[in-house]
């Protein structure tokens, strides 16, 4: 699951659900490009590239998210991950593993101003 959040009385708010099989290969993206991803921002929120955000099935069953690169080298946003009541910071072009039998949250928040993208997730144990 995820929502799209925002501060400010101008802001687009909404949620969306998505879930994929845990299969080897599944894909799912968060971003701007309606025509990539399965969870899709405001397409005014530039803080959000067009593919921010690739979650993938290993060929183990386990997921991972990664923070994909964008056409500027310095972000609009920051991405952390928030699991067990810990949050880390997510690298701009690095990847994390998901822990199986967990939830948590991955945050995608604008540098500039109030908004976020929250994206839950829960992966079976």
């Amino acid at each position: 699951m995820a929502s799209v959040s925002g501060a400010d009385a101008g802001a687009t708010a909404g949620m969306l659900m998505a879930d994929a099989p845990s299969e080897p290969g599944a894909v799912l993206r968060v971003g701007r490009d309606r025509n990539v991803c399965r969870l899709v921002t405001p397409d005014d929120w530039l803080f959000v590239s067009r593919t921010h955000l690739e979650f993938r099935c290993g060929p183990d069953g386990n997921w991972s998210v990664s923070w994909l690169r964008g056409s500027n080298p310095d972000p609009a946003s920051e991405v952390r991950l928030v699991s067990a009541g810990a949050a880390r910071p997510l690298a701009y072009g690095g990847a994390a593993p998901l822990s199986r039998g967990g939830s948590g949250e991955v945050v995608i928040q604008d540098r500039s101003g109030p908004r976020s993208v929250n994206i839950g997730y829960y992966h079976e144990g």
